[in-house]
């Protein structure tokens, strides 16, 4: 039996193989959009995912002002944020974020289900966010993939 046939092989960024995916937001439900979303930045959906690399796609998303969230997550859901001064705690609801720019909305939730390493903040450079249905990384050839 030969032996080399049982050697694990890891990828590294000279290894890694990046595509481009285009993937549509409207009408779709926030948290499990966003699980899906941070599956292929991850690169997860890969045969030769290595957990410590950036091996994941670009991921490029389109109507993000489309986006929903079931129930009354919109106005009960509170995310917090803590300014580093003494009273200085904040609150922002989805509508209020999504007022000011529904792409901070995806990004959030996104960012929320990376690792929060120094991996993470590398794959967050992955995502490229856009409200309408037009992007401008047509250079890159994308696919689009149904989620």
């Amino acid at each position: 039996m030969d032996t080399l046939s049982y050697k694990t092989i890891s990828a590294n960024n000279a290894t890694v193989n990046k595509d481009w995916i285009v993937v549509d937001a409207a009408g779709k439900v926030l948290g499990r959009f966003a699980s899906d979303v941070a599956k292929l930045i991850r690169g997860k959906h890969k045969p030769g995912y290595t957990p410590n690399v950036d091996c994941g796609d670009n991921v490029i998303i389109i109507n993000a002002d489309k986006i929903i969230l079931t129930g009354k997550k919109w106005d009960d859901r509170v995310y917090q944020r803590y300014t580093g001064y003494p009273g200085g705690q904040r609150d922002t609801t989805p509508r209020q974020l999504k007022a000011k720019s529904s792409t901070l909305l995806v990004e959030r939730s996104v960012r929320g289900m990376l690792p929060k390493n120094r991996l993470g903040r590398e794959l967050f450079r992955n995502l490229y966010v856009y409200e309408g249905a037009e992007h401008q990384h047509e250079a890159q050839k994308p696919t689009i993939k149904e989620i």
